[in-house]
């Protein structure tokens, strides 16, 4: 019989491959932790996905909030991730509130608002990916390291380089994560992009938003010289950023037709950067 923590491995495997593989880098003892935690995130992320109209969406974050709080303890103990999780957080001696801000900031996702300035995407992204490599780093051994601190460009270029890879994706269910603040700046018409319009203008703003991210991933560069060595398996997911961005920035670069490298490109990527942390930003 499957494990909790083997179903969060094969859910992990199945629905975010890159982290699934970057956490075979980590020592054996912390891959399980490290499932649950991911295993989490992509039962969040996929909300929409699965509920299609918010209030049945919300209604799923409720349940997860709740579970995280300390309630529904029998249907916690009966779901696979939910059992792995808490028993995660209490094997690491860890609170459950950044998880809750994550899934406070995962609401956003329910409705067709659109992002409306670069500090709001800022803020979105350090809520949810900045918080979870800081919280796998933590498991790692960062306990006593301001990994927050390590974590927050990162996780900010990592989302912005998530945006623009899924902007197809968010167009054909007419939301926005590219700031409005910028699209105006470039005088983007909303419409265009949820007509899958790729002109000049988008290109503009989708060029400002990697400036964006590059700029995030020159600070973690920095940040991250001062890393215990112990907790780069959490951080190897980042090492695809500069690469997915320069492949954004050839000649046939198709906003809403963006392909990314193949599956044994980005393992080798992730290998690399795990022989060389120098590679993780």
């Amino acid at each position: 019989m499957q494990t909790h923590f083997e179903h969060c491995a094969a859910l992990v495997r199945a629905a975010d491959r890159d982290r699934y593989l970057a956490t075979l880098f980590a020592p054996g003892g912390h891959r399980d932790a490290l499932f649950a935690l991911y295993a989490f995130n992509v039962e969040i992320a996929r909300v929409r996905d699965l509920a299609r109209e918010p209030m049945p969406g919300e209604i799923r974050l409720q349940w997860w909030r709740e579970v995280l709080a300390g309630g529904r303890e029998g249907e916690a103990a009966a779901h696979p991730v939910a059992a792995a999780l808490r028993e995660t957080l209490a094997r690491y001696g860890m609170a459950s509130d950044r998880l809750i801000a994550l899934i406070d900031a995962r609401a956003f996702d329910l409705y067709d608002e659109p992002m409306a300035t670069v500090t709001d995407l800022e803020i979105y992204a350090i809520k949810t990916q900045s918080a979870l490599f800081a919280m796998a780093a933590e498991m790692l051994g960062a306990a006593g390291a301001p990994a927050e601190l390590l974590t927050l460009d990162l996780g900010i270029a990592y989302s912005i380089a998530g945006i623009l890879h899924g902007l197809a994706r968010h167009a054909s269910r007419r939301q926005l994560y590219v700031p409005l603040d910028v699209l105006e700046r470039h005088q983007v018409s909303r419409d265009g992009i949820f007509a899958g319009q790729a002109d000049e203008a988008l290109r503009a703003a989708i060029a400002e938003m990697r400036t964006l991210a590059r700029r995030h991933l020159a600070m973690a560069q920095a940040q991250l010289k001062s890393a215990p060595a112990e907790i780069l398996p959490a951080l190897l997911p980042a090492a695809l950023i500069a690469p997915a961005l320069r492949r954004m920035e050839r000649p046939d670069y198709q906003p809403f037709r963006f392909e990314p490298a193949a599956p044994w490109r980005r393992q080798w990527q992730l290998w690399r950067a795990a022989r060389d942390p120098r590679r993780i930003a």
